[in-house]
């Protein structure tokens, strides 16, 4: 399995689009920003057959320091969630799936 970079990506759309690698890259930082912005205020994205992004409250819970025992409480926070939209999910496919024995071996 290979990372591939906002740069990466930058590279190939701007190949297949005919633009500059600088409007690319200014356009998809300018799309993840409005992904945060819409985020921090508290509002759901729904990018249709992609996925959700929305904020979910972590509760606030005890923790145990691992090296001193010592009990420690850990507040409650926002955290951001994605749930993958069904062309995603196809595309990726399901791996638990393919470790599941085969019937009638």
């Amino acid at each position: 399995m290979q990372t591939t970079t906002k740069r990466d990506l930058c590279e190939k759309i701007a190949r297949r689009t005919d633009n500059t690698h600088m409007v690319v890259k200014k356009t998809i930082q300018m799309f993840l920003d409005e992904i945060i912005s819409e985020l921090a205020q508290g509002n759901r994205i729904e990018l249709r057959d992609f996925g959700v992004f929305e904020i979910r409250q972590r509760a606030a819970r005890k923790a145990r320091n691992p090296r001193t025992g010592e009990v420690a409480f850990v507040p409650a926070k926002n955290v951001v969630v994605f749930k993958v939209g069904k062309l995603m999910r196809e595309k990726v496919g399901n791996p638990t799936q393919a470790q599941q024995p085969s019937q009638g071996a």
